[in-house]
């Protein structure tokens, strides 16, 4: 197992003004970090894969799409922009030496039309995730499709949803990214959704139902903790919460008393259930 910390607490404007962040990560006790991938030019991520090595710290990498890339739009344009977009993320995933980019990658995050995903927009988004794949699949890296709930996306808002997206697929380097937060939100039982994607995970975030501490709110933890253990996943569990800094979360107050002690409680709280779930 390895724990891991999403930078998207602090926002996604990462560069080397964040280094002294990366020192207390290690510092904490975390294996790696959740690299947001927002500046997709590879350049802009060697000094801060030096820094990650020079502190032996493991790296994936995170993504969403806006309304300019936007696989499951109407016009051909933007659906080619979101294609150069995502392997322009895939370099730099290279670059930091991860082996997964994960997210919503299929569709934008906070566009609607007002009606639910249409065949065409299903189909749009399977060959466009397609042909990222056969890309990801050539850097042997691995995609981490993530549902997100309904009020962020709505290609797909739950595991049976993204499970039949991944299916559609139909390519090795396609598989799950499960989260808390929208599992919270959308499933019946968080731990049978997980139950449900076993075969498919590739990576689980770790999120409160407030996006704060894990531990402090109300997500049936216990229940998590026993899947987890259950389908026998030993890949990350990653620490995802989320602040002010990041205005498409739509955070508009402070969920936690300060990222140190959201950090180390976190991360005590998970490595200590899954210990009682061993």
């Amino acid at each position: 197992m390895k724990y891991g910390m999403n930078l998207l607490l602090w926002g996604t404007e990462i560069d080397d003004r964040f280094f002294p962040t990366l020192e207390l990560i290690k510092e904490i006790g975390f294996d790696g970090v959740e690299v947001p991938v927002h500046h997709n030019k590879p350049e802009h991520w060697f000094k801060f894969r030096a820094k990650l090595d020079s502190l032996d710290l493991l790296c994936e990498t995170d993504t969403f799409c806006g309304a300019e890339h936007n696989l499951i739009s109407p016009d051909a344009n933007v659906r080619r922009r979101a294609v150069t977009y995502l392997k322009g993320c895939l370099d730099c995933s290279l670059v930091l030496g991860a082996s997964k980019l994960m997210g919503p990658l299929h569709s934008a995050l906070g566009t609607f039309t007002g009606n639910p995903a249409t065949e065409l927009e299903w189909n749009y988004a399977v060959e466009g995730i397609r042909e990222v794949a056969d890309y990801a699949e050539s850097l042997d890296i691995v995609l981490g499709m993530e549902y997100l709930n309904r009020f962020e996306l709505y290609l797909t808002s739950s595991t049976q949803e993204l499970l039949d997206f991944v299916k559609a697929v139909n390519h090795p380097n396609c598989r799950v990214m499960f989260d808390t937060f929208h599992a919270n939100i959308e499933e019946k039982n968080v731990g049978d959704a997980i139950r449900l994607a076993k075969d498919q995970i590739t990576f689980i975030q770790l999120s409160e139902n407030d996006r704060s501490t894990p531990g402090a709110g109300n997500v049936d933890w216990d229940g998590v903790f026993a899947a987890i253990k259950e389908i026998n996943y030993d890949g990350w569990l990653s620490i995802e919460a989320f602040g002010l800094k990041l205005p498409a979360a739509n955070i508009w107050r402070k969920m936690y008393h300060n990222e140190h002690q959201l950090m180390r409680e976190g991360l005590a709280f998970i490595k200590a259930g899954m210990m009682d779930k061993a």
